[in-house]
């Protein structure tokens, strides 16, 4: 399974810019005391000192800069404050989140650091100790911005992170899921790295059904071919999914066009005539063929389209006997069969037919039918009557059925963007 991993990463610079402009914001110079209610107190000599070396940080002077931030010496408590200030901002100037780190301690020993601004350093602190691999300092300070009343998402997440870091991910995986409930309820987008994330905590905790409906969330927001792909691709790879099953999965890969190699194809054909289904195996082998996925010579597929091509004549040439005995019998089992015979040929409105035949009829799974009769409706154009019988799939086939809701969720929102004169007018 391969998933995007961290939360954080490129995240260095862009905090330290946050955090220089908290720290260091301008203060009037006949302010009376900080906004922590610290008095100002600073000599001449080190207000001059201090503009200098602010002056050369900003100007990029990193030689002057270094050499006016070490002639500070503080001798007031918001003297203190004020050097390690310089001091943090000439670090994120040059990009050294250990020195930020370090600054920020100094920053902690003051009493002058503004109430208002306190939760959120506390927070940069464990993000600067995160990133140099302190991980019991950075959910120390975490659990003191809380204190502090920082409750912002990326705390949660990089709460999340570091217990994985530790090796303690069941630790992790509750905060990762409490972090996208949190999202969902204020109506806020969710990342694809974090579905990323929390796929990866129920896959390698063998929780199946998560991974399903997380996998189904993100393709609702994140639809692409290869996002469909990598999502069917690890689906199909948990244990024991039924065959038929499978086979729903690399249909939907089909529809999706997201079959991308000669693996996705040799392995839809190998499935396909495994369950009986030749006719689609030799069309799957042919289409791999014409989009340049397949090759004539290649072994395994020109084998398999060899063995498959009479059998495909001679299936579909059947079909027709055993609906008319599909017709006449008592219960649903002959229909079905015929049923998803249809379907495995893409004759979708006479696999809907024979799929409502084998449900009134009874003996059949009513999940495996109403699964199938809601893509067969879907593909035939009635998305609604689709989405309906999709939404009866229940059991071990709730998940495929689960993710072709959302393929015909999305085709009915491309139904709903067409113009006007693009739409079909029905009397």
């Amino acid at each position: 399974m391969r998933v995007r991993f961290t939360f954080f990463s490129g995240m260095s610079v862009a905090a330290a810019v946050a955090a220089s402009a908290v720290v260091m914001s301008p203060m009037p110079a006949d302010a009376k005391k900080a906004a922590s209610g610290t008095p100002v107190e600073m000599s001449d000599s080190f207000r001059a000192t201090l503009a200098t070396a602010r002056s050369a940080i900003r100007a990029g002077d990193m030689g002057a800069a270094r050499a006016s931030v070490a002639a500070l010496t503080p001798a007031t408590d918001f003297e203190v404050y004020a050097a390690a200030g310089a001091r943090f901002e000439l670090a994120t100037q040059r990009r050294d989140i250990q020195a930020q780190r370090v600054a920020l301690s100094d920053i902690f020993k003051s009493s002058a650091v503004p109430r208002s601004d306190a939760p959120r350093l506390r927070y940069l602190a464990a993000l600067f100790s995160y990133m140099v691999g302190n991980y019991d300092d950075t959910l120390a300070q975490l659990a003191y911005a809380r204190t502090l009343g920082y409750d912002d998402i990326d705390a949660t997440l990089l709460s999340a992170d570091t217990y994985i870091r530790k090796n303690r991910p069941k630790e992790a995986r509750p905060i990762v899921d409490a972090a996208l409930a949190r999202q969902r309820a204020l109506g806020q987008p969710i990342s694809a790295a974090w579905y990323d994330r929390a796929i990866s905590m129920a896959y390698s905790s063998g929780d199946w059904d998560a991974v399903g409906a997380l996998y189904r969330e993100r393709l609702a927001h994140y639809s692409s071919a290869p996002e469909w792909r990598s999502a069917l691709v690890n689906t199909l790879s948990t244990p024991g999914v039924d065959t038929q099953i499978q086979l729903d999965l690399y249909r939907l890969q089909a529809a999706n066009g997201a079959m991308a190699s000669e693996r996705d194809y040799q392995a839809y054909a190998t499935l396909a005539e495994k369950a009986g289904y030749s006719a689609e195996s030799k069309a799957i082998i042919e289409a791999g063929r014409a989009a340049g996925k397949l090759t004539a010579t290649q072994p395994v597929t020109a084998q398999l389209l060899k063995n498959v091509a009479p059998k495909a004549t001679k299936e579909i040439a059947a079909l027709p006997a055993q609906a008319k005995k599909a017709d006449a019998a008592n219960k649903g089992d002959a229909a079905l069969k015929v049923a998803d015979s249809y379907f495995s040929l893409a004759q979708f409105p006479k696999a809907a037919e024979y799929y409502r035949l084998a449900l009134a009829k009874g003996g059949v799974k009513a999940a495996h039918a109403n699964a199938r009769l809601g893509v067969a409706l879907a593909r035939s154009g009635d998305l609604a009557g689709g989405s309906s019988a999709l939404a009866a799939a229940d059991g071990e086939w709730a998940n495929v059925a689960g993710f072709w809701s959302v393929w015909v969720a999305q085709q009915s929102r491309k139904v709903a963007l067409r113009s006007p004169v693009e739409r079909p007018i029905y009397s």
